[in-house]
């Protein structure tokens, strides 16, 4: 890792800790810069709070006192707080700049960064493209949004090591300079209303991807996107493009039988093993950013031919009686189940439900024709309860949570069913994260079994 060298800040507030903004902080700290931090929640005898003012910070807890914008010239902001939080609200006003950590993340970085955004997919095609590289002896780290933080991964990053990085809108709004080497821009779809306000600020948020391109770096993009088509000409980077609907004179594509690279026929789809035509896209974009950072085509089919799934995302728990258990919990929005739903061709018993986010779920009705029983939980119950009863599900079951929809599910199953959970909602109605819903989830098959 180097020290900042054009990272002209030297007195930084750091808003909200988490894994974030405790590795900003002590990134920034290390840098000898002066770093304030401010976190309503945390508590004056926490272990992470009572550590940064051992290192030299100056840590303030419980509130949001306005007063210590005066004395900053940056915020590096937790991803997840909203910008009307009334400290990033009064900094906008103030026109004091506002980053995340991957900013910090790409001034300390000594290698190429990979940066892979989109609505859905991203940490499939993530963990695709870090295992291509991989397999294929390029040394390489992953970290963002899966895996460990930026900042933190650029510590004992190799001289000749890689950096994936797996970003989300929340992160991409707040960069000024960053710019990967290679970035991928998977698709856009409407999601995260309530943090961004408006479908074009958060298409704004993950353009930002390409912003700071050059013509000597890759921008990776989904050609059969609309609203990427519409901008992909703004970019300065040499275009790559992949697709899933016609062939390509350059880039990445697939017909019935065949994934190509360039014109290379590479794998044939029979040899695939992750299941879903949606993976599909997110194999091509993978497949484009594998190759134009080392990827052999041995590496490649090895990956290909044995990678499954990552956890919570479409990850296939197992087999009970004939029964197929799918993790989906990182169906987190109503394109994702699309996705999920159309993955299978066998007659599904569905679990969803979670946190209401205003949002009605008619989009998800074409999706619902194999669907046999719907198990609806969490706050959007009663609106997928009236979804299910418009597709003519037969059986709709109400369930307390995760654990006893699964219970409720499996007598109403018969052999060659999938129980899918796959929520098409966030899981912070009951759940901390979508890993803690997913986790449950797993359990509860385990002890069917």
């Amino acid at each position: 890792m180097k020290k900042f060298t054009d990272f002209p800040y030297s007195s930084i507030l750091v808003l909200g800790l988490a894994k974030s903004g405790t590795a900003a902080a002590q990134t920034l700290l290390a840098n000898d810069k002066k770093v304030i931090v401010n976190d309503r929640n945390a508590r004056e005898h926490d272990e992470i709070v009572v550590n940064l003012r051992k290192m030299g910070a100056d840590v303030i807890v419980g509130s949001h006192p306005i007063s210590i914008l005066d004395e900053i010239e940056i915020v590096v902001k937790n991803p997840g707080i909203p910008y009307d939080n009334p400290i990033a609200a009064e900094a906008v006003k103030r026109g004091i700049p506002i980053i995340t950590e991957i900013e910090l993340a790409f001034h300390l970085a000594d290698g190429p960064i990979i940066a892979v955004t989109g609505s859905n997919g991203k940490t499939t095609t993530t963990t695709l493209v870090t295992e291509m590289l991989r397999e294929s002896d390029v040394p390489v780290k992953v970290a963002g949004n899966i895996g460990i933080v930026a900042t933190e991964a650029v510590h004992d990053l190799g001289e000749n090591e890689k950096l994936v990085l797996e970003l989300s809108s929340f992160q991409l709004q707040g960069i000024e300079k960053f710019k990967p080497a290679t970035a991928v821009l998977l698709n856009i779809f409407e999601a995260h209303l309530d943090y961004h306000k408006t479908l074009d600020n958060y298409k704004q948020a993950k353009f930002n991807i390409f912003r700071n391109q050059t013509a000597q770096d890759y921008l990776v993009y989904n050609a059969d996107d609309a609203s990427i088509a519409k901008v992909i000409h703004q970019a300065k980077a040499k275009l790559v493009p992949f697709s899933v609907s016609k062939k390509l004179e350059t880039g990445a594509w697939a017909d019935d039988s065949y994934i190509y690279f360039n014109g290379e026929k590479l794998i044939s789809r029979k040899e695939i093993v992750l299941v879903g035509e949606h993976n599909l896209e997110n194999i091509l974009a993978a497949v484009a950013c594998g190759k134009l950072n080392g990827a052999t085509n041995e590496g490649i089919r090895k990956v290909l031919m044995t990678f499954t799934g990552v956890r919570h995302r479409l990850q296939f728990v197992g087999n009970l009686n004939g029964r197929l258990f799918y993790n989906d919990s990182k169906a987190t929005n109503i394109l994702a189940a699309q996705k999920a739903l159309s993955a299978f061709r066998q007659p599904i018993i569905l679990l969803a439900g979670g946190l209401d986010r205003g949002n009605e779920f008619t989009d998800l009705l074409p999706f619902l024709k194999n669907v046999k029983t719907m198990v609806v939980f969490g706050q959007t119950a009663g609106k997928l309860k009236q979804l299910a009863k418009e597709a003519g599900i037969q059986t709709i079951i109400d369930a307390e949570n995760v654990q006893d929809a699964v219970e409720k599910a499996y007598p109403t199953s018969k052999e060659n069913d999938v129980i899918l959970l796959s929520p098409a909602c966030a899981s912070w109605d009951q759940y901390r994260t979508f890993e803690e819903r997913g986790d449950i989830f797993v359990q509860a098959v385990h002890k069917l079994k």
